[in-house]
């Protein structure tokens, strides 16, 4: 069907520019063994979740992609 040919490809979103956006986002570093996210923005970002980050390694948020890390503590 002609009507959804793309033809002009420079207008067309990209679809991994959010992954490249969030990417770009530093690790926020949180004191605690869990990150709570909403997404920021307030009615514009998404239910609030929390994030174990008892791993030691940035984790993900599920529905943004923001990742957090647990700051280091020293003994």
């Amino acid at each position: 069907d002609p009507r959804f040919v793309q033809m002009e490809l420079d207008g067309q979103p990209r679809p991994m520019a959010a992954i490249e956006l969030v990417a770009e986002e530093p690790v926020r570093v949180v004191d605690g063994r869990l990150a709570c996210c909403d997404g920021g923005d307030g009615a514009l970002g998404h239910p609030r979740v929390w994030i174990n980050l008892d791993e030691g390694k940035p984790e993900s948020c599920g529905y943004c992609g923001l990742r957090f890390e647990m700051k280091p503590h020293h003994h």
